[in-house]
């Protein structure tokens, strides 16, 4: 597509036309991936969910509404403003109880494991918006953040 005259002197598409058709394009986005993830969050990974470090899940807590979910068995602490307590191994079982399948949900348990088979397990239902907390625990509570223990 040519966007400047022979001449180079004048365009031949003008600007507010161009703008209007970034606008449309970006409203557009790309047909099946469900709601983007939050803005504090990287790419999904090849199974479906998106890995989070401890600032990055610290900055979406501030900045975003997620549902944050323990899925830890035993119980062994919880990070401040956590929504669900599900064990890992019975999240299917749970998938009503959980938000819309385009919702933001991020998951954690002592140390990454039990999360990342609770992620599968999301992604592979058809949820979009999963978000797991590599380290767990373990890694929130060594960068210095808050664990309570009831």
């Amino acid at each position: 597509m040519k966007l400047w005259s022979q001449d180079r002197k004048r365009p031949l598409v003008r600007l507010p036309a161009l703008m209007a058709l970034g606008v449309v394009l970006a409203a557009c986005g790309t047909a099946g991936e469900g709601a983007p993830a939050p803005a504090a969050a990287g790419s999904k990974n090849s199974d479906g969910y998106t890995d989070l470090s401890v600032d990055q899940l610290a900055t979406l807590l501030e900045t975003e509404d997620v549902t944050l979910v323990n899925v830890h068995i035993p119980y062994e602490g919880e990070l401040p403003e956590t929504d669900m307590f599900i064990p890992y191994n019975e999240i299917e079982a749970y998938l009503g109880d959980l938000p819309d399948k385009e919702a933001p949900i991020v998951l954690y348990c002592r140390s990454g494991s039990m999360s990342t088979t609770a992620a599968k397990i999301l992604a592979r239902e058809g949820y979009t918006n999963v978000m797991e907390l590599d380290g767990g625990f373990n890694a929130w509570r060594a960068a210095g953040h808050e664990l309570i223990n009831r």
